[in-house]
């Protein structure tokens, strides 16, 4: 029989730390707010439209990993949505207030959200949310993963041909991406690499591809109508520091089948190394570059 503590530490971590950041009665000034209490309104179009934008990042010993890359990304998400939002010292002030009161004695995720706000009208909502990563993403860190590749039903060249699709904009219009990962788990599969119409490799629903050829990283390049990777960028100057060149090119499935190493990389899990492609078993050996070490070095983790 286990002990209570063994008990207690068997139990999911369902804590949350909550900071409105603007909308509200109090306007424009980072608070927290209750966990157990209500945040949006009925008619808030984060939840009846997905219009608006997030970002998600690591809380790592009480410091937000790389907000200022974070920041980056959601004033550009929000540009392309024609959303204002909080200023950059306004969200750093709130992501600092949402840190510190996570605390420094487990990893969590911390979320930006911004939105359009009520359908009746007002001003745009902003808040943070922090919670706690969960075992999936350690899991994937420490095992690796198996992917199945799926159609994003488009081609490659998209992204400039329809701007409007917000190809490269993180949106709050998630269903799509949640709805792959549940199609991928159903099929024995921890997660999912999209391709365009046209075969080019693009992204996962919540990461990007990163593959070692030859001694070099290779990652899709943002002109194909993907997010650009925080975590890549910040990957990318530890390993131009480390003589590790990092290239952009445009892969096919059968460059990640023919690859010394293939990993998803993100904000959160981080680091996922791929082992299988659909049924097809990747090569396990050494691939002589660290990836894993130079993301923790990255992200404060080391």
């Amino acid at each position: 029989m286990g002990t209570a503590a063994e008990s207690t530490a068997d139990q999911p971590d369902t804590r949350r730390v909550v900071v409105l950041v603007a909308g509200g009665p109090d306007g424009r000034r980072p608070r927290i707010h209750p966990s157990d209490q209500p945040l949006l309104l009925a008619d808030d179009l984060a939840a009846v439209r997905g219009d608006g934008c997030f970002e998600t990042l690591l809380v790592v010993g009480g410091r937000p990993a790389k907000p200022e890359r974070h920041l980056a990304r959601l004033g550009r998400s929000s540009a392309a949505l024609g959303l204002a939002g909080p200023s950059e010292k306004e969200w750093l002030a709130a992501i600092d207030l949402a840190a510190r009161e996570w605390g420094a004695e487990s990893e969590g995720m911390l979320r930006l959200v911004l939105s359009r706000g009520p359908e009746r009208g007002g001003e745009e909502t902003a808040y943070i949310t922090v919670a706690a990563v969960g075992p999936q993403a350690c899991r994937a860190r420490a095992q690796g993963i198996g992917v199945t590749v799926l159609s994003r039903g488009y081609a490659s060249d998209i992204g400039a041909s329809a701007p409007w699709m917000l190809l490269g904009s993180k949106t709050l219009s998630y269903a799509a991406n949640m709805a792959a990962l549940r199609h991928a788990a159903a099929n024995g599969f921890e997660d999912v690499v999209y391709v365009s119409s046209d075969g080019e490799v693009l992204e996962g629903p919540r990461s990007t591809v990163v593959i070692a050829r030859d001694g070099e990283l290779l990652s899709p390049p943002q002109e194909i109508g993907i997010l650009e990777g925080t975590t890549l960028g910040a990957m990318a100057e530890v390993a131009g520091r480390e003589g590790v060149t990092v290239r952009r090119e445009r892969l096919l499935v059968a460059d990640l089948l023919a690859a010394d190493a293939v990993w998803l990389v993100s904000s959160v899990t981080l680091v996922a190394r791929v082992h299988r492609i659909d049924d097809v078993a990747l090569p396990t050996a050494d691939p002589g570059i660290d990836v894993a070490g130079m993301v923790d070095r990255a992200v404060g983790r080391a």
